[in-house]
């Protein structure tokens, strides 16, 4: 016992004595363990958190940086995408020639067989005008006159034949116009779904185009007129109809529209883009006049080594030559005339994509989603 009358602590310990006002003694943090017992190790100490609501609840988050949203941007290069031989977008004229050939390589058997068809027309209209109309006897005669033939007889002849090479010229101009009229039908729709990348079936294609060659058989004779009687008064102004209505043919086949309203198509959607379009156009046909007469020269031979014979002497075709020559037209034509014809249905479709947005319609035709317009803040 104590001497305050409570329960002596253990042996050794000292009992702690109130304070001076009376209040009990603190209380140590931990019991004082028993003499000889060992204090067992302490908890580590937990690190104090910085921050805490009155509630006890955790603290939000940090927000995350600002980060500004990423556009994207569609490839220059692909466009809407490539569905068929050409990119969706406004095209260059790399993509213009290339998209001619790889129409070209793709459908080769429907290209070329439907260019050597028309090709054979072509060539047969063509010798039998040469046939029937024999300029063969104004030239016998012109080369019987000799040097002492007077102005006047060789004026005379002159007229003769003049008469002579208008008619047969008259006779190859039609052949040509049919000949192109019938292949620029068919490959206007072929281009039209090569475009697209669908299947195309030959059946089909003739079926389409032949319902349209009678209004674009007018309206090739009407162009080829409008720029025949427009050279004869100077050539600057034959260039103005063959560059603005030069996708007429197009605007027929493709818009299901008449010859008058074709033509408007035409004029419209070259206004603006008049040297563009007639520098493209002079270029396929300077490509396939080039090609056309590297192909045609070996064909005639004849003719060739005659310019290199006797002046004086005139030279006369054989019936040999001329079939040797119709032999080397058809097969210029059958290469060469499916590239002139494919440009411009291209050169249409770019005008098109450019001023009237057709790479979306083609692309949902094709069954592209085209990327929503950029929302504006």
């Amino acid at each position: 016992m104590t001497e305050t009358g409570g329960p002596s602590g253990p042996e050794g310990t000292e009992t702690p004595k109130p304070q001076a006002d009376g209040s009990p003694p603190p209380q140590s943090d931990a019991p004082t363990p028993p003499q000889g017992e060992v204090r067992p190790p302490s908890a580590p100490q937990q690190p104090e958190q910085q921050w805490q609501s009155p509630s006890g609840a955790v603290p939000p988050p940090p927000l995350p940086s600002y980060q500004p949203p990423q556009q994207q941007v569609p490839n220059w290069k692909v466009g809407l995408g490539r569905p068929g031989v050409i990119p969706l977008r406004p095209l260059n004229l790399t993509d213009i020639l290339d998209g001619a050939v790889t129409t070209m390589r793709r459908y080769w058997r429907m290209v070329f067989g439907a260019a050597a068809v028309t090709a054979v027309l072509t060539a047969a209209i063509d010798l039998i005008g040469l046939l029937l109309i024999d300029t063969t006897e104004d030239l016998e005669r012109l080369r019987d006159l000799g040097p002492a033939a007077t102005d006047q007889e060789l004026l005379n002849q002159m007229v003769d034949m003049l008469g002579g090479s208008l008619a047969v010229s008259f006779v190859s101009l039609l052949a040509t116009m049919i000949g192109t009229t019938l292949l620029t039908g068919f490959l206007t729709v072929l281009m039209g779904k090569a475009a697209l990348g669908k299947p195309i079936v030959f059946k089909d294609a003739v079926k389409e185009a032949a319902g349209r060659l009678l209004p674009l058989l007018g309206l090739t004779v009407l162009y080829t007129l409008a720029i025949m009687v427009a050279a004869i008064f100077c050539l600057v102004p034959a260039i103005i109809p063959f560059t603005f209505w030069a996708l007429a043919s197009p605007a027929l086949l493709l818009e299901r529209g008449t010859v008058r309203e074709a033509f408007r198509r035409s004029v419209k959607l070259v206004s603006g883009m008049f040297w563009r379009v007639f520098g493209i156009l002079l270029l396929a046909a300077v490509i396939s006049a080039f090609l056309a007469m590297i192909i045609t020269t070996p064909f005639s031979f004849s003719a060739f080594l005659s310019i290199f014979g006797d002046m004086d002497q005139v030279y006369i075709p054989s019936t040999g030559d001329l079939i040797l020559q119709s032999v080397g037209t058809v097969i210029a034509q059958t290469i060469v005339g499916p590239f002139t014809a494919l440009v411009t249905v291209i050169l249409y479709i770019d005008q098109r994509m450019r001023r009237e947005g057709m790479d979306i319609e083609l692309a949902r035709a094709a069954g592209i989603t085209p990327p929503p317009s950029p929302q504006a803040w």
